[in-house]
């Protein structure tokens, strides 16, 4: 019936981590390897935000050994351009990882987003096909990101998005102690800084 009418859904469809033709595939290099030390793994992803009036599209990039999200931002597109912003800041404040993980989307097998890691020498790591869990650290992250906050809050734009978690972002790294850091926060752990 629904075919017959035209109607379908509006939704982010699924497969936004594609690569595209002629993009560069890396292997995975982060199994079995112990996480020992802050600015030794980094990861990337984007996942999508319902707004009043469409979507919006958040980006990050975490330091797996503290939690600490280096960088973020958001998006009405989801393209190399957003994922490049948050690499681009990532590297400008805070140094260098020695592995960069992403997925294998399109976003981060695009040349403008590699070239600045291969320009610096930094490992890339890309997740296995369809294996979530290979970067379970930034998902976790989604997890807490939206359980805690984007679905408790509706956002009219995305500067209303932006400032909401500009607000989130800094008391998940500043404020917000975790059972794994032995309930320290990202930032103290980040910056090695104790209360």
């Amino acid at each position: 019936m629904l075919n017959v009418l035209g109607l379908a859904a509006i939704y982010p469809k699924r497969h936004l981590s594609q690569a595209a033709s002629g993009h560069e595939i890396h292997p995975y290099l982060l199994r079995h390897v112990p996480i020992q030390s802050v600015n030794q793994v980094w990861s990337s992803d984007i996942t999508y935000v319902r707004l009043q009036d469409g979507f919006g599209y958040l980006a990050a990039v975490i330091d797996w050994f503290s939690r600490f999200v280096v960088s973020w931002a958001v998006s009405n597109t989801v393209d190399a351009w957003l994922s490049r912003e948050v690499l681009d800041a990532a590297l400008a404040n805070h140094g260098q990882p020695e592995i960069f993980n992403t997925d294998q989307g399109s976003q981060f097998t695009s040349q403008m987003f590699l070239a600045p890691l291969k320009a610096r020498q930094v490992r890339i790591s890309m997740d296995g096909r369809g294996r979530a869990l290979d970067n379970a650290f930034i998902e976790r992250l989604w997890r807490t990101v939206k359980y805690e906050y984007i679905y408790l809050h509706e956002h009219a734009s995305l500067a209303a998005l932006r400032q909401g978690l500009s607000r989130f972002f800094y008391e998940y790294n500043f404020l917000r102690p975790h059972q794994a850091l032995a309930y320290r926060t990202p930032a103290e752990v980040f910056y090695g800084t104790t209360k």
